[in-house]
């Protein structure tokens, strides 16, 4: 249940993405900036907690999360006031939960709001389904793509890996737009690494509509160790791989942001809203509206979608 599209009988996933409630555009009046980061280091202590995975899981987002903070910062974005019923929330029994952090861009910058989560979902048949989630939206000022990082811990030797630069116009009718954000970055060459694991295989959403929203050079990989020290395995993939592929494909799109983030035209400001608005809402009414009850219960749904909704205009 996410903006992955993935199939609800491989992972059902939970709304990781678009968990982006309505927050404030104005800046919270605090004392000094070391109060300020006070106060995010208390808001995004139960994200930060991953109580349910890996060691190089864990270490994978500490990395991705940091670098957001630590790169943009207060220069780019503004504190958190994400309503603590969406912060932290659960369903009845408490055996599915979820984290959301978001910030939200100031007024001078191209970002739109960067956003974290992990989710926890116990299945009827046993197991469950750890979900960890980061993404940056950028306004419609600027064409840079989005970035989007998706680790799904299905079992502990199967995990699925969404990681890309979401692109933001027709690639087919923006040649200089493929040429500047994915060949000279050479994103390429992170899927290619990848592809040489013999555990790590290409995921093909059931969603035709995903396929086309993600990049050529996005990765959508399972990874699957079922053979000798599976779980290990797993691991040393994640810490060797996964781990320094996805703080590069940071790096990369931060740059962007910082350094390259050229302001577009009112033409083409409109376009971009608009693929940014269909992309959204397609989520919502492919996977959301379903999934949301099923695994927190009506209340937590009603609550959490209406939140969705408003503050993406659908």
């Amino acid at each position: 249940m996410s903006y992955t599209f993935l199939p609800p009988c491989a992972c059902p996933l939970a709304p990781a993405i678009l968990l982006a409630p309505k927050i404030s555009r104005t800046r919270p009046s605090f004392p000094c900036r070391s109060s300020m980061e006070k106060q995010q280091l208390i808001r995004g202590s139960k994200l930060m907690e991953f109580p349910y995975l890996t060691d190089p899981h864990r270490d994978t987002m500490v990395d991705l999360i940091s670098a957001m903070e630590n790169r943009l910062g207060s220069h780019h974005l503004l504190p958190s006031s994400v309503p603590p019923d969406v912060e932290h929330y659960q369903n009845e029994s408490g055996t599915s939960e979820g984290t959301l952090h978001i910030r939200c861009g100031i007024d001078s910058s191209p970002i739109d709001f960067v956003l974290a989560s992990w989710l926890h979902l116990e299945q009827p048949t046993g197991g469950a389904l750890d979900i960890t989630n980061i993404a940056g939206y950028l306004k419609s000022s600027t064409d840079v793509p989005h970035f989007q990082f998706e680790l799904v811990k299905c079992s502990p030797t199967f995990l699925i890996l969404f990681l890309d630069l979401i692109p933001r116009k027709d690639i087919v009718f923006s040649p200089d737009y493929l040429k500047t954000y994915y060949e000279d970055t050479q994103l390429e060459k992170f899927r290619q690494r990848l592809d040489q694991l013999p555990e790590v295989q290409h995921y093909f959403s059931s969603s035709l509509y995903f396929r086309r929203v993600v990049s050529p050079t996005g990765i959508l990989v399972s990874i699957k160790c079922e053979d000798g020290a599976g779980p290990e395995r797993v691991e040393e993939i994640i810490r060797e791989h996964v781990r320094p592929i996805s703080n590069d494909i940071m790096r990369i799109w931060i740059d962007m942001c910082v350094g390259e983030a050229v302001e577009v035209g009112e033409t083409d400001r409109a376009v971009l809203e608009k693929r940014d608005s269909l992309i959204k809402s397609k989520a919502i009414e492919m996977d959301l509206s379903s999934s949301m009850p099923k695994q927190f219960g009506q209340e937590v749904a009603d609550r959490v979608l209406r939140v969705i909704k408003s503050v993406y205009n659908v």
